[in-house]
């Protein structure tokens, strides 16, 4: 081959691979156009409740020709977060994210996040949501997600322990658990001995989670005038409720920051339990299918619990050169978000997982109460709904959770309430008010 002809052929080559790039970068720029295509990250568990939410994504895949959605498990919330933020600061961020509503104020604040008031204002959604939810999608007088589920907590009982301590009415004010507790407190034969009530020790978001419900019985306020605010009387009553129990010798302590865990309440060294629905598919698969039960939580000055769940959220990202495909992914998601909430989803969410449906056509439906039927102690958790409060939707609610979190660990190795909840509240002005 001459050097004329090499150089020739190298040509023809180079022409080709460029031909090449620019009919792939066509077809690409044509595929973008046709189909919009979502990336959604989210850490739902167990494993077989993620099984559900791809086939119900998968679901909309197929009936959106024009709109593809990828959902991603990027981890548990603690392995969530540095990504999420990592991603934000980075500019990569997915189109929709799957996260407890505690992080709106972060994500506000750094600019992460779309409004959705312009797409919910006109939405014919909103009938449809249940308004005991409305907290969880506020602030500063905004809409900034929607609840994807919904849950909170209540108190699961041993109905065979009750009934071989003669226990016939299910406690329903704080006087009446603490002497439950106690008379539910006993030798067990070979099992050793047997506790009332096992509460959660550790400074995480759980520990934190299940004092919840005690605060807001005795009317408890996180936020005031803009302010956290940890050192008040109500965080001192609900406390030193749980100190009391403590020194009634009639509650045990959970491993550290395990408190999820059911093992003690299966083998029966404890009673009662405090945790929520989406442990009743797994208690029926467990030797106690057939003897667990679920009360209201007792209450103090006030009926209440505290809302979980996660919401999904609109990101703000800018990862496209063309500024049209910003909106117009802005827009699919919006159309997903619609799916979500819808009465199918909702529906078939509930019946699969144990999460109670934000839709209220769902939840009135025929088909979930007959599901209702069939699974009585759901309705306990329905019906707290409307007693359900938020947690805070602050900025600095990370802080506000880890000191309030520290407090409470601290009052049940033994410091007391007031001391605990003082060297608390210094630590978050220092961090947080003083700001």
């Amino acid at each position: 081959m001459t050097t004329r002809t090499y150089a020739r052929l190298l040509a023809i080559i180079f022409l080709c691979f460029n031909l090449f790039l620019l009919t792939s970068c066509q077809l690409q720029s044509r595929t973008n156009t046709d189909v919009v295509h979502l990336t959604l990250w989210h850490g739902i568990n167990p494993p077989p409740n993620r099984d559900v939410f791809n086939r119900l994504v998968e679901r909309f895949n197929q009936t959106h020709e024009k709109i593809q959605v990828e959902a991603l498990y990027v981890g548990q919330a603690d392995q969530q977060l540095p990504k999420i933020l990592t991603a934000v600061i980075g500019n990569a961020a997915p189109d929709l994210l799957w996260f407890a509503p505690t992080l709106t104020g972060q994500l506000k604040e750094l600019g992460a996040i779309r409004s959705l008031d312009d797409w919910w204002n006109s939405s014919p959604l909103k009938a449809e949501l249940n308004p005991a939810l409305l907290p969880t999608m506020q602030l500063d007088g905004k809409i900034w997600s929607v609840p994807m589920a919904t849950n909170n907590v209540g108190l699961f009982y041993r109905p065979s322990l009750l009934k071989a301590a003669g226990i016939t009415e299910l406690p329903k004010t704080w006087a009446e658990l603490r002497q439950t507790a106690q008379r539910l407190t006993r030798e067990s034969g070979g099992n050793g001995k047997r506790y009332g009530l096992v509460l959660s020790l550790g400074k995480g978001e759980w520990t934190v989670f299940t004092w919840l419900p005690f605060f807001y019985s005795s009317g408890g306020e996180l936020v005031r005038d803009g302010s956290v605010n940890l050192l008040s009387e109500e965080a001192i009553a609900a406390l030193q409720f749980w100190a009391d129990l403590r020194q009634d010798g009639s509650t045990i302590l959970s491993a550290p920051e395990r408190g999820y865990e059911q093992d003690d309440f299966i083998a029966g060294r404890v009673a009662m339990q405090l945790t929520g629905p989406w442990t009743l598919g797994f208690l029926k698969e467990t030797p106690i299918k057939n003897d667990y039960g679920v009360m209201p939580i007792p209450q103090n000055r006030e009926a209440a619990t505290v809302l979980g769940g996660e919401n999904l959220f609109v990101m703000k990202t800018t990862r496209d050169v063309v500024p049209r495909s910003r909106r117009d992914r802005e827009k699919a998601a919006l159309e997903f978000l619609e799916y979500i909430l819808g009465e199918e989803f909702q529906t078939q969410w509930a019946l699969e997982t144990g999460y109670l449906p934000v839709n209220l056509k769902a939840q009135q439906s025929k088909t979930y109460q007959a599901y209702l039927a069939k699974n009585p102690a759901l309705q306990v958790f329905i019906e707290q709904t409307k007693n359900a409060r938020s947690r805070p939707l602050v900025p600095a609610y990370v802080r506000l959770s880890d000191n309030l979190g520290r407090a409470i660990e601290a009052t049940l190795l033994g410091t007391p309430p007031r001391e605990a909840l003082t060297a608390s509240q210094k630590r978050l002005d220092l961090a947080v008010n003083r700001n």
